[in-house]
C-alpha cells in the first residue's frame, strides 16, 4: 500500500466535500418539498411556459426519455403533472404543471447546479477552461471519463421515490 501524500489527502477531501455538499443538498430538497433533483428539475421545466412533449423535456434537462418517463410517472400521481393531448396533433402527448406543481416550485430552492452554474458563468472563460480540464482528468484518473452521465447534481438514483417530507 503506498502512502498518500498531503496534497492528494486534499484533493480527496474536496472530492468529498463536492460529495457531500450534493448529497446535503438533495436531502435538504426532499425533507423541505417532497422532491428528488430530478423531480424538481423536470417540475421546474414543466412550469415555464407552454407544455411540451415529453422528448423535448427529456433533451431540456438532458436526461433520458425513460427515466424522464418514470419521473413524470411518479409526479403526475402526486398531482404534480398532467399530460394533455395537443390540439394540433392528438398523437402527441404533452407535459404541463398543474397549479400545485407550479406553486411548488415557486417556493422551492435554487437547485445546486444552478447556483453553480451562475457562479461557474460568472469566472473568466480562462478559469473556466482550467477547471474544465482539471476534473476531466480527475475523472480519468478514477476509471470515470467514459461514464454516461447527465449534467445534473444528484446524489440519489434518477428515479428514487422520496420519503414523505416532514410537516
Amino acid at each position: 500500500m503506498s502512502v498518500q501524500s498531503p496534497r492528494c489527502d486534499e484533493m480527496l477531501m474536496a472530492l468529498r466535500r463536492v460529495m457531500r455538499a450534493v448529497d446535503l443538498h438533495s436531502r435538504s430538497l426532499i425533507r423541505s418539498h417532497g422532491l428528488t433533483t430530478p423531480q424538481a428539475l423536470i417540475l421546474k421545466v414543466a412550469a415555464v411556459g407552454e407544455p411540451l412533449a415529453a422528448g423535448k423535456l427529456a433533451r431540456q434537462v438532458s436526461l433520458s426519455q425513460a427515466t424522464v418517463t418514470d419521473v413524470l410517472n411518479r409526479l403526475e400521481a402526486r398531482g404534480l403533472v398532467r399530460r394533455i393531448r395537443s390540439s394540433e396533433d392528438r398523437r402527441q402527448v404533452l407535459i404541463q404543471a398543474t397549479p400545485e406543481g407550479a406553486e411548488l416550485m415557486r417556493s422551492s430552492p435554487p437547485l445546486l447546479q444552478e447556483r453553480f452554474a451562475d457562479r461557474f458563468s460568472a469566472l473568466q472563460d480562462w478559469e473556466q477552461t482550467m477547471l474544465v480540464a482539471a476534473l476531466q482528468r480527475v475523472a480519468t484518473m478514477m476509471d470515470a471519463a467514459d461514464l454516461a452521465v447527465a449534467p445534473v447534481l444528484l446524489a440519489t438514483d434518477l428515479t428514487a421515490v422520496p420519503e414523505e417530507p416532514n410537516g
